[in-house]
Parts: C-alpha cells; sequence; structure tokens
C-alpha cells in the first residue's frame, strides 16, 4: 500500500505482489508510484477505467503491469486504490507499505503545511487501531441494537445482575454504550501519544494552538 498526494490531490493505492522481497524492489515500488501518478492525474470512476489509461510511457497502466510481471517474474496487480480531490489530504505509509492511509481533514485559517503533523498523528492512529467507524454519528441504528443485546445478554448471565428488571439492564447497556464508542470510533478514542484526551480533543486543541480549525471529513485504510 502507498499513499501520497499529488498535486493537491490525495492518493492511495494497494498493489499485490507474492513476496516482501518484490515489495521492497526499486522497479516495483516505481511502478506502484506510477499507478498512483496516474490516479492523481486522471481521477478514473473504477479500477477498469484505471487499467485502461496511459501509463505514460505508450502503454496502459495492464499493459505496465504485464510488462512488470515479466521484468520482476512474479504476479503483481493493481488491488484497489482511492483519492480525495478535496480539502487537506495527508498520506501515511506504515510497516514498508503493509498498510497505507489517507486521511483528509477540512481546514479553515491555518496554512495547509501546518496540519501535517496532525493529519500524520490522525493516520498513524488509524493505521495502529484499524477503527470501525470514524465517528460515533456514524454507527448505525443495527449496530446499536446489536450491541446494547450483547449487553443485556452479559448481565443476565451475571449472578448480581440476572434478577434485575430489563428496563434497568437496556439502561445499564445504554450508558456502557460509550465504552463502545471509545473502542470502535476513531474521534472517540483516546489519542494513542496521550491516553488522557480522545483523538478529537487533540485535533482540535492543536488546530486551536495553531489559530483555526480542523475538521476530521474522511480517511482510507489499505492493509
Amino acid at each position: 500500500a502507498y499513499a501520497t498526494v499529488v498535486n493537491g490531490v490525495g492518493v492511495v493505492v494497494e498493489v499485490n505482489a507474492e513476496t516482501d522481497f518484490v515489495g521492497k524492489n526499486e522497479k516495483f515500488v516505481d511502478f506502484v508510484k506510477g499507478v498512483a501518478a496516474v490516479v492523481a492525474a486522471n481521477k478514473p470512476a473504477d479500477l477498469d477505467a484505471l487499467m485502461a489509461l496511459s501509463y505514460g510511457n505508450g502503454r496502459t497502466v495492464q499493459e505496465e503491469q504485464q510488462e512488470m510481471v515479466l521484468v520482476i517474474g512474479e504476479n503483481i496487480k493493481v488491488r484497489r486504490f482511492a483519492f480525495f480531490t478535496d480539502g487537506i489530504s495527508v498520506p501515511y505509509v506504515h510497516a514498508g507499505g503493509k498498510i497505507g492511509v489517507l486521511v483528509n481533514l477540512a481546514v479553515e485559517g491555518i496554512e495547509a503545511g501546518k496540519v501535517i503533523e496532525l493529519g500524520k498523528d490522525v493516520a498513524m492512529q488509524i493505521a495502529a487501531l484499524n477503527p470501525r467507524f470514524w465517528d460515533k454519528s456514524q454507527v448505525s441504528e443495527d449496530v446499536l441494537a446489536e450491541e446494547k443485546k450483547i449487553l443485556v445478554a452479559q448481565m443476565d448471565n451475571d449472578e448480581k445482575m440476572a434478577s434485575k428488571p430489563l428496563q434497568v439492564k437496556e439502561k445499564i447497556a445504554a450508558g456502557k454504550m460509550n465504552k463502545f464508542f471509545e473502542e470502535n470510533c476513531l474521534l472517540q478514542q483516546a489519542f494513542v501519544k496521550d491516553g488522557s484526551v480522545t483523538v478529537e480533543q487533540y485535533m482540535n486543541s492543536a488546530a486551536k494552538a495553531l489559530g483555526g480549525s480542523v475538521k476530521f471529513v474522511d480517511a482510507v485504510r489499505f492493509e
């Protein structure tokens, strides 16, 4: 996985090879970067559209991929990609390309260059903890109901709690949902570099210190 920003377009791509050894091969790395540049320049709608685009050397991306297979002698495949055209994107590549993260921010009153470190911190959090949701507002009613059901079932199996009325159990379960948000939602998670604040609190205070505002818009994590 590789993430980058080209002419203001944030791009993350995943290209698969068969061995770690090839993953470090200079020709392979150049191909991955080349694919990212094609995505940034053309903003293709899907993988088929990307593969049909010109790689920039007289070959299509598909043909260049086939050329790489011949040159390197391993199966190589462009698997997926994503990009952001608005706001400020911050790329982060973890563990030599095992994980690629692209964070997209809406920034007001701060120079783009000054929010890169903040964006990278958020990207590192996403790389390390792989949250299911970005914010608790994204958690659907179905997921909430399922979680509450699990919590009530746990109380049913607990000697001290089992005899309590269902309404009481549901109330306790609702109270415990904050813990679910803290574990599963990026902005409500404890910030890995400073567990005394959430990611959202860290972002707000960092933005304030820079004299503006930074809002988390979206992110993509490829592993």
